[in-house]
């Protein structure tokens, strides 16, 4: 079978992926949500996000949010694929990566928000402050398995293998697959 590959993300786009990806399930998963090192990886995690939305804006082509605006119709044109078993292959994000994509910087944000209210005289002990920051959480957490699932269910349903290109910054779309930019 024949391939076409495709350089698509630049370095700084797959090291803020995995180490996005790090940070948070460590401060999900293994951190104590009252140690300095949580509050840490937590700065971590936003000074990942500020780097991310700088790039969003000055970065190379399928980095730029130019390049994957949110948009209505492209993602119900990407569900009407899936329901009718049209293949295409996106260079950049597809149109439900894209709306996944903006969720997740601005969830992050929203968790990093939060959690340092709480670490301020002001909402120290504040209720809604943590039980937001929890919300946050859990909506996070979802999303990635959402993310995780839909990027495992398109790199079976189109062949493009799109957790290899988020290490290598190739993607390889098989022959006969429509390519959209």
């Amino acid at each position: 079978m024949s391939v076409t590959r495709h350089k698509v993300w630049d370095p700084l786009v797959r090291i803020f992926h995995w180490s996005l990806v790090i940070a948070f399930a460590a401060n999900a998963l293994f951190t104590d949500p009252e140690s300095n090192l949580h509050e840490w990886i937590g700065y971590v995690v936003v000074a990942l996000i500020a780097i991310r939305i700088l790039w969003g804006v000055v970065g190379t082509r399928y980095a730029r949010f130019t390049s994957f605006p949110p948009s209505a119709s492209g993602a119900l044109g990407q569900l009407s694929d899936i329901a009718t078993g049209r293949k295409r292959a996106h260079l950049g994000h597809t149109p439900l990566g894209a709306m996944m994509i903006y969720n997740l910087l601005l969830t992050m944000l929203a968790i990093g928000v939060s959690g340092y209210m709480m670490t301020t005289n002001a909402y120290w002990g504040v209720d809604w402050v943590e039980e937001l920051h929890e919300i946050f959480v859990t909506w996070a957490e979802i999303s990635i398995v959402l993310h995780i699932g839909a990027v495992i269910w398109e790199s079976l349903r189109t062949g493009v293998n799109l957790p290899r290109a988020m290490v290598s910054g190739v993607k390889t779309v098989p022959e006969g697959i429509k390519i959209e930019p």
